[in-house]
């Protein structure tokens, strides 16, 4: 995922259970510790930081150290298009996990439903886009999940 941070261009990509950010060029380790509604207590290299999240589902507002910064997405995803991101595959919109099909290390081909969702009494199939490998599964049967949050990382 790519955005824009007060001046700073971000790109966030999954890195095992952790999340590499590439801050205007300079890669950091970023570690979720704890997350509950609207917090978050991150390792940044190595650095306890805990950040406040706040949104009105069109934007997000993220507080760190006592300033606030209206975080951006300039990746150019469009809403309520299936679409892959660094060998994630991502919820189109918020919604239930109602089953999950597949399992890491499972191979799977394009078109493969992978797991379905439930959002807005709909009922979302999440199909591999291109043939691979089931790299990480990051939901279960009963999550809700959020627009645009990883459910499943492929790898050819």
């Amino acid at each position: 995922m790519k955005t824009t941070f007060g001046s700073q261009n971000i790109e966030v990509n999954p890195s095992g259970e952790n999340f590499i950010a590439v801050v205007d060029g300079k890669a950091v380790n970023v570690q979720i510790i704890r997350a509950a509604h609207g917090w978050m207590d991150l390792l940044v290299d190595g650095q306890r930081v805990t950040a406040y999240v706040s949104s009105d589902m069109a934007k997000r507002w993220v507080t760190l150290n006592g300033g606030t910064m209206m975080l951006t997405k300039t990746s150019g995803a469009k809403q309520g298009v299936r679409h892959e991101h660094a060998g994630g595959l991502i919820a189109p919109m918020p919604g239930q996990i109602r089953s999950v099909a597949v399992s890491v290390g499972e191979a799977v081909k394009k078109g493969q439903t992978l797991l379905t969702m439930e959002a807005m009494k709909m009922e979302i199939r999440i199909q591999a886009l291109r043939d691979g490998k089931v790299k990480s599964v990051y939901v279960s049967q009963g999550q809700t999940v959020e627009r645009e949050q990883i459910l499943i990382e492929m790898e050819d």
